[in-house]
């Protein structure tokens, strides 16, 4: 019930409780992603449509709008009142936010325990928007046997609206369907299973990424939120396995809630079956496997393990689900993405520790399995920003070649700030061309930090006249003192009122103006020496030693601050400068201050000699899952070939969040440390200093 919404048309952020504007139903599949009938969602404008959710309890209605991705059939001419089977839509968000999720089975059609199922969704009632959910009776299936997409449901009242709602075995307590239709004749209406999902269109070149298959972008996201929603230590309200674990009930009394959770989160971290047939090609080879195949096959690793639960016999059921698991973590892969071969080994970790239930034989089986499955494994496709290799020197091991990006005009704002006045600045705008000093075009005193955009716009719009070329904006490199590190979005400065964010046109990057400060004394000591003092000589050749060997070497992500959702204090200065040169550190809950020196982390990062850094500033609930955050750094920061890079992958994922590519949600917000120790800052101290 917290992930059914309702669905508007556009613009219901005016008018939540206006009846007029409510279409129907639906519920958060993933995150950021809504599920709900064809006939519901096609009746916005020109695919766009408002969705009216509860972020939390109590925490009222709010609206985000949605655009419609697909539909299924996909371009039926509907009749008025009616779609044809299955009538499903996906309806992706284009604005972030924090939201519950509906778990759906994974069993390979839908399972209804006593006959009894339960459904929620949004009706009028006496002229206002309010939920419903109750009990349905199965009374059988529409159609053939290899066509019962719809289930007859009765003894009970579906009111309009409610069509896009789900449907859930109650005894199990998973979305096995979605509300379709309601009788005109008589009590109840039809359902339509969730498996059918898997109908979607399979793209028509190979694979490079999650993103290219639609099915799998989804309920990957579906199992990694489930997995790390329940792993996540600061929680505060009930999981669907917390859940589970009341109700007693699990697939085939062999994984406990938890241990399905977990394994299908990891399942989700690997890159989907190379095709539909690979996958049937591994359950078929499995030795225990004799059921019949579901309609629709499945299509992803999550359809497969639910293609076993009514396969097995108790007694080797774990068997079972261990060798598929196996299978999978040796099968070919369409791509490798960094986070790939951390994947396999969570997995494989997984599977060691449940197989100690087996036999020793059993477990001697799995590993030999493995192990065979070690041999280099063909790959059907490959990501397309990797050149393929070619002829030239060999790098030495561990090191990919270094290379020089061209060099590019970059625009400089430096600000100062009023310690008389914290709310306010002074600033300078420069034009920085390739290997030349930089050249001031503007500058002003005590501007508020609020509406800094504002007095900066006239100087950055010609700074970037000057600097911009075709396809190819410049850098906006923004200097500022540590103290505004965290304060600074310069990200979402606009020189307009139309105008779209900086950081969704242009790389933006973030400098420390004041290094030397920090490096000569301790303004965070008070009286007590927490940062032992080091040679500042010392401090800035370990600052560019990390900066060469960040700019020839891929980089290694470091979560400073958070260890599986929990929030724990950034490391002292001495074990950050421990830390490989390869590492690029990640504030994940920047911004929390739970810990006394939280304000100083940052400071503290600069000052242990990192020229680069990332960090988000925290925009949801205290609680929200930051498991995709963490495996998205790893994956993007870690993916160029060396740090010339991270500007743009950056300014892409801003990008991506402007466009409402639901991929890169989990990086709003966003700031990159990147500070060059080879380009020195113009008068380092002496902008703009009160007399």
């Amino acid at each position: 019930m917290a992930a059914t919404v309702r669905i508007h048309r556009p613009g219901a952020g005016y008018a939540l409780d206006e009846p007029e504007a409510f279409l129907g139903s639906g519920f958060f599949i993933a995150p950021n992603w809504v599920v709900t009938c064809a006939h519901v969602a096609c009746e916005g404008e020109g695919g766009d449509v408002s969705v009216v959710y509860e972020p939390a309890p109590g925490h009222g209605m709010s609206a985000v709008p949605g655009h419609v991705v697909t539909t299924l059939p996909e371009g039926a001419a509907a009749v008025p009142g009616t779609w044809p089977p299955p009538d499903l839509a996906l309806i992706e968000l284009t604005a972030p936010v924090q939201h519950e999720c509906g778990y759906v089975s994974e069993r390979p059609a839908a399972y209804y325990g006593d006959g009894k199922v339960l459904y929620a969704g949004w009706t009028v009632l006496d002229g206002r928007l309010q939920m419903l959910y109750g009990t349905l009776a199965v009374q059988g299936t529409v159609g053939s046997l290899s066509t019962d997409v719809q289930m007859r449901l009765g003894e009970n009242d579906l009111p309009h609206g409610v069509s896009g709602g789900p449907v859930v075995d109650p005894l199990r307590g998973e979305i096995i369907g979605i509300v379709k239709s309601r009788s005109q004749h008589a009590r109840g209406g039809t359902s339509i299973g969730l498996e059918q999902l898997r109908t979607l269109p399979v793209p028509a070149g190979p694979l490079t990424t999650e993103r290219d298959d639609l099915y799998q972008r989804v309920f990957h996201a579906h199992d990694r939120y489930h997995r790390d929603r329940q792993r996540h230590p600061a929680g505060r309200r009930h999981t669907w396995v917390d859940v589970q674990g009341q109700l007693g009930a699990r697939p085939g009394r062999t994984l406990s809630p938890d241990e399905r959770a977990q394994l299908l989160g990891r399942l989700a971290d690997l890159p989907p079956p190379a095709s539909t047939r690979s996958l049937l090609d591994i359950l078929d080879d499995l030795p225990e496997f004799q059921a019949p195949l579901p309609l629709p096959a499945p299509r992803g690793w999550r359809d497969g393990l639910g293609a076993l639960y009514e396969s097995a016999r108790d007694d080797g059921a774990l068997g079972l689900v261990l060798d598929y698991a196996v299978r999978v973590l040796t099968a070919e892969r369409p791509y490798v993405a960094p986070s790939t071969q951390a994947a396999e080994e969570a997995l494989w970790d997984w599977v060691w520790a449940a197989g100690q239930r087996l036999g020793v034989r059993q477990r001697r089986g799995l590993a030999e399995q493995r192990l065979r499955g070690l041999t280099p494994r063909p790959r059907t496709g490959g990501r397309p920003d990797r050149p393929p290799a070619g002829p030239g020197p060999a790098a030495p091991p561990g090191r990919l070649p270094e290379r020089t990006p061209v060099a590019r005009p970059s625009v400089l704002v430096e600000l100062v700030r009023r310690h008389w006045e914290p709310d306010h600045c002074d600033w300078s705008v420069s034009v920085v061309p390739p290997g030349q000093d930089a050249r001031r075009l503007d500058e002003a005193e005590r501007a508020p930090l609020a509406r800094l955009a504002d007095h900066l716009a006239a100087a950055l719009t010609e700074a970037f006249r000057q600097c911009d070329e075709p396809g190819r904006p410049a850098v906006l490199q923004v200097a500022v003192p540590h103290s505004l590190l965290g304060r600074v979005d310069a990200d979402e400065w606009t020189l307009g009122p139309d105008e779209q964010p900086l950081g969704a046109l242009r790389p933006v990057v973030l400098r420390c103006s004041d290094r030397e400060q920090l490096a000569a004394d301790d303004p965070f000591a008070d009286g007590e020496d927490i940062w032992p003092l080091a040679d500042p000589v010392d401090l800035e050749e370990e600052r560019r030693a990390r900066w060469r060997w960040l700019h020839t070497h891929s980089a290694k992500v470091e979560v400073l601050d958070c260890d599986e959702g929990l929030r724990k204090p950034v490391p002292p200065l001495e074990q950050l400068r421990a830390l490989a040169h390869g590492t690029v550190p990640v504030l994940c809950r920047y911004g929390d201050d739970r810990f006394d020196d939280d304000a100083a982390a940052l400071a503290r990062i600069v000052r242990g000699g990192f020229g680069v850094a990332l960090w988000r500033r925290r925009r949801g609930l205290p609680d929200a899952v930051c498991g995709e955050f963490h495996r998205g750094t790893f994956d993007e920061i870690a993916d160029p070939p060396s740090a010339h890079g991270l500007p743009e992958v950056v300014h892409a994922l801003r990008r991506g969040l402007r466009d409402g590519r639901t991929e890169t949600f989990w990086a709003d917000g966003i700031a990159l440390l990147y500070d060059d120790p080879h380009q020195p800052l113009p008068g380092a101290g002496e902008l703009l200093e009160a007399p």
